[in-house]
C-alpha cells in the first residue's frame, strides 16, 4: 500500500492529490484521513475556502478543469457500485495524460484502501 500510495504521487500536483485524499475520505467518512488531509492540503499551499467549498465543489466555481475532473472520477471511483459513466472517464482522460491518470486511478484506490481500513479500525483525528 505504502509503494503503491508513494507511486501515485510522483509527478501529481500535490494541491490536486490531497483534494482528491480529502474528498473520497468526505464520501467514505473517514474522520481521521480528512483530519490528515486537510493539514497536509494546507502545508501543501491549499487555501481554507477551496478546502470548506470541496464537498460541493461541483457548485463552488473554485476548482480548475483539471481539478474538477478529478473530483468527479474521485467520486465516480469511490462510488463504484453506481459506475463510472463515460463521460467521466472520458473528461479524466481529456484533462491527463495516460500515465497521470493512471497515477490518479491508483491514488484513488489508495485513498479508498486507507480509508476503510482507518474506519474499520476507528481510528479518530488526533491519533497516531
Amino acid at each position: 500500500m505504502l509503494a503503491l500510495d508513494a507511486v501515485a504521487r510522483e509527478g501529481l500536483d500535490p494541491v490536486l492529490v490531497e483534494l482528491v485524499q480529502i474528498r473520497a475520505s468526505q464520501i467514505n467518512r473517514c474522520a481521521y484521513c480528512i483530519d490528515y488531509h486537510t493539514g497536509d492540503a494546507r502545508r501543501a499551499g491549499e487555501s481554507e475556502v477551496r478546502i470548506y467549498q470541496l464537498s460541493a465543489w461541483q457548485e463552488a466555481g473554485l476548482y480548475t478543469a483539471k481539478e474538477r475532473a478529478a473530483l468527479a472520477l474521485t467520486e465516480a471511483v469511490t462510488l463504484l457500485p453506481q459506475g463510472v459513466e463515460d463521460e467521466v472517464y472520458d473528461e479524466a482522460a481529456r484533462q491527463f495524460d495516460d500515465k497521470e491518470l493512471a497515477q490518479l486511478i491508483a491514488l484513488i484506490f489508495t485513498v479508498n484502501a486507507w480509508n476503510r481500513m482507518n474506519v474499520t479500525t476507528r481510528r479518530t483525528p488526533g491519533t497516531e
